[in-house]
């Protein structure tokens, strides 16, 4: 398909042109401010994206979201086919203000195009879009509040109590794709106006208070519950304003004369991932657990693996090296311990299914021999 994406170099634009050149045999057309508006023949489809919401003046709003869609709509009627178009519209064109108002003439042009040529348009009335590549102080809140916590720039919050409605760019950019392919298929949708989503109704104090979270989880390697929903969305938001040079960090480390040990990350609940390093012939460990577990993978040098059951004296013993990588598992009642049985220093991974909690360690000493 050859798609023309108007507005491809705004913040929604932006990564829905990304994610078509991630489709092999798709065109782009990008059409945005400072290039002349081009002819649409051979155009199979539009994603219109472009438009205004903060224009010096509000006359600017007419000429930027309706006369810019009417000439849009003027210009596929010339291509003679019935191209069709998907409208990135706000949930502000059902308000009766001069940014809704010009919304609402931009969706009537299309409409009317629609009614002309049969082409096939969806009408997204989007709210609060955020996401990667959005511009501070001008595409959302939450790009702002990303921003300021990343650069050390305190958040302003007037109500945090606040109702807030997010969508998140990537789902927009989802149903954008899938639109097309039903654009692709010959599939109509009898619907004029879509859904894109899930749409997150949180707060804007819990928004502000995710994202300071997240500038909290290098000092103290713990992060929230990033893996799925908002908090995953907005922790893919927050680290896109994360500059270059702070792409890396250190974890805090312990050292003694065994060796090192540190936190790599704590989880909200899956626990957490650490290293240890242990010079040669020295042991760790010497304890059991109730109900923690632990797996352990070697990543440089030998390990010796030594378990005895606190119940009935049962032992097991296994060695493991680097060179052939084997995840030991602690068990639930297993005493054990690690030593070094190599001439090089040991390296260690490990995750444990608990985060540590000093009050209830359930960590308790145990001597596996000499």
């Amino acid at each position: 398909m050859r798609i023309a994406v108007t507005g491809s170099r705004g913040f929604i634009g932006a990564n829905m042109v990304v994610r078509l050149r991630e489709r092999p045999g798709t065109d782009i057309l990008e059409i945005h401010r400072g290039v002349p508006f081009p002819s649409l023949d051979g155009i199979d489809a539009v994603v219109h994206l472009a438009g205004v919401n903060r224009p010096p003046d509000p006359s600017g709003f007419i000429e930027g979201n309706g006369a810019l869609t009417a000439r849009l709509a003027d210009e596929l009627r010339r291509t003679g086919r019935p191209v069709p178009v998907i409208l990135s519209s706000s949930t502000q064109a059902g308000l009766d203000n001069p940014y809704g108002a010009s919304k609402r003439a931009a969706e009537e042009a299309l409409r009317q195009y629609a009614r002309d040529s049969g082409a096939d348009v969806r009408i997204y009335r989007l709210t609060n879009v955020f996401g990667k590549w959005a511009r501070p102080n001008y595409n959302s809140a939450v790009a702002t509040f990303c921003h300021n916590t990343v650069h050390g720039i305190p958040i302003t919050v007037h109500d945090p109590a606040a109702p807030l409605r997010l969508v998140y760019v990537d789902d927009v950019c989802d149903a954008f794709l899938a639109d097309l392919d039903d654009f692709a298929a010959d599939r109509h949708s009898a619907a004029e106006f879509r859904e894109a989503g899930p749409t997150y109704q949180t707060t804007v104090g819990e928004v502000a208070c995710m994202i300071e979270g997240f500038k909290r989880s290098r000092s103290e390697a713990a992060v929230d519950r990033v893996g799925a929903g908002l908090c995953r969305a907005l922790y893919a938001t927050y680290l896109s304003h994360v500059p270059p040079a702070e792409f890396a960090y250190r974890p805090v480390r312990h050292v003694d004369p065994r060796g090192e040990f540190a936190e790599v990350v704590r989880s909200a609940d899956s626990g957490q991932v650490s290293y240890f390093t242990a010079h040669p012939g020295v042991t760790r460990g010497g304890h059991y657990h109730h109900t923690k577990n632990e797996k352990f993978l070697v990543l440089r040098g030998r390990a010796r693996f030594r378990f005895r059951d606190v119940r009935s004296g049962a032992t097991h013993e296994l060695e493991v090296s680097g060179a052939d990588p084997t995840v030991v598992e602690t068990v639930p009642g297993w005493a054990h311990d690690i030593t070094n049985v190599g001439d090089d220093e040991l390296l260690v991974m490990l995750w444990a299914n608990e985060a540590f909690d000093r009050e209830r360690p359930d960590t308790i000493a145990a001597r596996l021999g000499p």
